[in-house]
């Protein structure tokens, strides 16, 4: 069959579509990142390497095998105090029945220590485990905010405005940095000598709450993040937020806003800069929907602690100090 001139240039031009689709580049037209997309990104990568410790080798000083026995005597404790406390404390117990964790603590002398909830479901194992939950969450806490801080748009905020976003974000960032340790086939999160393990129980606190977390970690893990991860950071760090009661007393929300639009704009250039399509062309999609969730997820469980730390306190300082964003 004789082709005429128009149909083989357009063949000739299909032809070189597929090519650069297989070989990752881009076709005529496309944004390269700018010089000072590149520099962000590099700032935000030193920012993480910094601040980010996935082993936990400066975590030492936690609370765990105490507190698995002085945290079941409080509770019981917590039921004799008052009629009307113990019946939020059964509320809180109801909440947690469902939930199964599992945790294990290898020595420095090879030594395991494993712990499994009891057998009856009571509530009171979790609820014994919530302060040590509480010292590995500070711990990243920490990271979180010396991350924030090596950031110069951070720094150049009012002081102000980057202790509100800090309240805000840090519950949001938190399972961000945990999702580097989690083991999709264990679904296990390996923090250096310690290993936690969630169950699979059905119903209540864990249909609620822990599905979704559960899912978005498999899901961030599927997507195989690289740079991306940091954008993913700053653009939930710096998220000036249209609810006053999320993001109370930040006054410099117009330029929050550049701030975040900007990191989603490098954000898409670099994905299409470095990804190649079709596989990725809902990437920035998928990441900003993630990013969203992930910010439903972090206001249920806030709702949710803050109630079980007004029965059974287990808040670490900073915690209580993070908490303070809807505790008024």
């Amino acid at each position: 069959m004789v082709m005429s001139d128009v149909a083989v240039e357009q063949k000739r031009a299909l032809i070189r579509r597929k090519r650069r689709e297989q070989i990752g580049t881009q076709p005529p037209g496309a944004k390269a990142l700018t010089e000072e997309q590149r520099m962000m990104i590099r700032e935000l990568i030193t920012a993480q390497v910094k601040t980010s410790d996935g082993i936990f080798t400066r975590f030492k000083n936690f609370r765990l095998r105490e507190l698995v026995a002085s945290g079941l005597r409080n509770s019981e404790s917590l039921q004799t105090q008052s009629n009307e406390e113990a019946a939020k404390w059964c509320k809180i117990r109801e909440d947690l029945r469902s939930a199964k964790a599992s945790l294990q603590l290898r020595g420095e002398d090879g030594s395991i220590w494993n712990y499994k909830p009891a057998a009856d479901n009571s509530g009171k194992e979790i609820s014994s485990l919530l302060p040590h939950v509480a010292d590995t969450s500070t711990y990243v806490f920490k990271g979180i905010i010396n991350f924030a801080k090596v950031i110069l748009h951070f720094r150049d905020l009012l002081i102000e405005d980057q202790i509100s976003l800090l309240k805000a974000a840090a519950f949001e960032l938190c399972p961000l940095r945990f999702n580097t340790m989690f083991n999709t086939e264990t679904r296990t999160w390996e923090c250096g000598q310690l290993s936690y393990c969630l169950e699979n129980p059905t119903g209540g606190f864990q249909q609620l709450l822990l599905e979704p977390v559960l899912k978005f970690h498999y899901m961030r893990k599927k997507l195989q993040l690289h740079k991306e991860y940091v954008l993913m950071q700053a653009i939930s760090l710096f998220s000036p937020d249209d609810n006053p009661t999320y993001r109370p007393g930040v006054g410099q929300c117009r330029l929050l806003d550049q701030l975040q639009e900007w990191f989603a704009i490098t954000l898409k250039a670099y994905i299409k800069c470095n990804r190649p399509r079709p596989a990725h062309r809902f990437l920035f999609l998928k990441i900003m929907a993630m990013l969203t969730e992930l910010r439903s997820i972090n206001i249920q469980h806030t709702q949710r602690l803050l109630r079980i730390q007004d029965i059974h306190p287990f808040a670490t300082p900073l915690t209580q100090k993070l908490f303070s964003i809807t505790n008024g």
